[in-house]
């Protein structure tokens, strides 16, 4: 095996999980999970059988990654985040035919105790504040906080955050040059 896996833990049979993928206590990867190379999963981590996670993923405790949900390669999930598939659920009707799928792009970063609704994609290396709840669609490296989440500025990939001002900006902790507009942000 190329991957780690705690012995509390329940990996089913033909999940794909990558090289150097670590699983720690009470976590449960169902069966059709593909899992990259260099992933972590904390402490009483779902994945369910929809979902398809990138390479160096980071997911902290008592995260449940339902079906048709995307994390691409460099994700980080922080604790007890959540992700849902329905948007409308009932415990008397089934719904599974309505999951929404969920896209979160390279390098994102979503804060603990965030919520994302199903049915919308967060740009890359974008940043979910603590506790925000994302009810629509995230640029590429915005920075949401609030319930609705909103956006209150820009984050570079490197994780500082990026002036507001519309023009174009140097990170003031890598130097990455980035071109701000109403609603954009491009490094160039």
């Amino acid at each position: 095996m190329t991957y780690l896996v705690h012995p509390t833990s329940i990996v089913d049979d033909g999940a794909t999980i990558g090289a150097g993928t670590r699983i720690w206590h009470w976590a449960h990867i169902c069966a059709g999970a593909v899992i990259g190379e260099r992933c972590s999963f904390g402490q009483n981590v779902f994945v369910g059988n929809d979902v398809i996670i990138g390479n160096n993923v980071k997911v902290q405790n008592n995260v449940s990654i339902y079906d048709a949900v995307t994390l691409e390669d460099d994700v980080f999930c922080g604790p007890s985040m959540v992700f849902t598939n329905v948007n409308n659920p009932r415990s008397h009707v089934s719904r599974k035919h309505e999951y929404r799928r969920t896209l979160v792009k390279k390098g994102a970063t979503i804060g603990a105790n965030a919520t994302v609704v199903c049915g919308h994609t967060i740009g890359e290396y974008a940043f979910i504040g603590a506790g925000a709840v994302v009810t629509h669609d995230v640029p590429a490296y915005a920075l949401m906080v609030g319930a609705p989440a909103y956006r209150m500025g820009w984050m570079c990939a490197c994780g500082e955050r990026l002036s507001d001002m519309i023009g174009e900006h140097a990170c003031p902790a890598c130097g990455t040059n980035y071109d701000i507009g109403g609603n954009h942000c491009t490094p160039f």
